[in-house]
């Protein structure tokens, strides 16, 4: 199952939900497709050594964490038998998740990497049995949650380095944003009549979450059961984590309508995402705009662009590729 969509649209808390049914094992954003292979048409074998240090780095992807030093060494010994012919990257990453979740008596895997959006027309085609979950979300929650991302080291995620704050907070801005969020919609909606394709409203999660799972089981084929809504309030960048409250914030619902965005950065949201808003029944609001503070955007929007993409460049194996992808040109 890959639940994917635009970052900061409930992917994570998706995945939490799926990972309490006895029968899914959810793991961490491991940025496999993009990362670690660019997938190509027909994925050439590995050796047998390359294949085995593939899935070692899988391995401390999900049990150091994504953000943590690799260190697949410490997994060569145990992933030894499970290995014994070469196989493609796409096979290796099936098997080792298929692995891991051996160990905790789980049968299906999630994964719930949010870039995965923009790899779906390879992902259906090398996986038939694959599962895809869209999320989608106001661009204007996305915008006020991307603006505040970078102070989730200091509501609860001790464990995210300051640089990893330094590149979330560098990473926004009102333009890019918008137009990422625009690339996530429009490479999920060329899925949309695909029968292993489901697309869920964020907001409809948070406001019927009965509602919205039952009908999320039916379509993976899974027993629903009402625990797997208690999932800790955590994640957030608008306020501290509760990891001990458990159940669906309703509140995270339509959150830029309190506060937290200029109307500048609002009406330059709703001007990049108009068509797709109108697209998903989001309706614009046709802020004021300052045309000093629009100013200063359009100014800064190269300089900062050029520095994200510069703290990006080790977070993708091919980045032509990724760019065409995040526009729409592949």
């Amino acid at each position: 199952i890959f639940v994917v969509g635009s970052s900061r649209s409930g992917t994570t808390m998706m995945g939490r939900i799926l990972g309490k049914s006895s029968q899914i094992f959810t793991f961490h954003e491991l940025h496999f497709f993009e990362q670690l292979w660019s997938p190509s048409p027909q994925p050439q074998p590995l050796s047998l050594e390359e294949s085995r240090k593939l899935a070692a780095t899988l391995l401390s992807i999900q049990r150091d964490g994504y953000l943590a030093p690799r260190q697949p060494e410490k997994y060569f010994s145990e992933i030894q038998d499970l290995f014994q012919t070469a196989l493609t990257p796409p096979d290796v990453f099936r098997q080792t998740l298929h692995y891991e979740a051996s160990l905790y008596n789980k049968e299906a895997v999630c994964d719930q990497t949010p870039r995965n959006i923009f790899y779906m027309g390879e992902i259906l085609s090398l996986y038939p049995d694959a599962r895809f979950i869209v999320l989608v979300r106001d661009p204007r929650d996305v915008l006020l949650s991307q603006k505040n991302k970078w102070r989730r080291r200091f509501l609860g995620a001790k464990n995210i380095p300051l640089r990893e704050s330094f590149r979330a907070w560098l990473n926004y801005h009102p333009l890019t944003i918008s137009m990422l969020w625009c690339g996530a919609v429009r490479a999920g909606l060329k899925f949309a009549d695909n029968p292993r394709v489901r697309q869920v409203r964020f907001e409809d999660l948070l406001l019927e979450p009965e509602k919205t799972l039952q009908s999320l089981c039916v379509f993976l084929g899974l027993e629903y059961t009402k625990d797997m809504l208690d999932v800790p309030q955590v994640g957030s960048s608008k306020g501290e984590d509760s990891p001990s409250k458990l159940g669906i914030n309703s509140r995270a619902a339509s959150r830029w309508q309190g506060g937290g965005l200029s109307q500048t950065e609002i009406a330059l949201c709703e001007q990049v995402t108009a068509v797709d808003m109108k697209r998903l029944g989001y309706e614009r609001t046709y802020q004021k705009v300052s045309e000093l503070a629009l100013l200063g955007y359009r100014l800064s929007w190269p300089f900062k662009t050029g520095l994200a993409l510069v703290m990006n460049l080790g977070r993708t194996r091919n980045l032509l590729q990724t760019l065409q992808r995040r526009l729409g040109k592949v």
